[in-house]
């Protein structure tokens, strides 16, 4: 098991209701976490949708995840 820190923005925070927080996970990748989180939460957004930030650089969603990490799960935003 590892900790890891999620930093939510826009629709996730607002589907979420908090814009941080820690989470302890067996999930051994971000799509992992992402899949894990998006069944407990019921985020309607589809990881396709979505790109993933692991310690303030874009990422893989097949990459290993390790204790301390900090992700960011970044929604389609829309300009003006």
């Amino acid at each position: 098991m590892k900790t890891v820190r999620i930093q939510y923005f826009a629709l996730l925070r607002e589907q979420r209701g908090v814009s941080e927080e820690s989470v302890t996970t067996g999930a051994g990748s971000p799509g992992e976490l992402y899949r894990d989180l998006r069944k407990l939460h019921r985020f309607t957004l589809p990881q396709d949708r979505l790109r993933v930030a692991i310690n303030e650089a874009f990422g893989s969603w097949d990459a290993e995840l390790r204790d301390g990490d900090t992700l960011v799960f970044i929604p389609p935003v829309a300009g003006g």
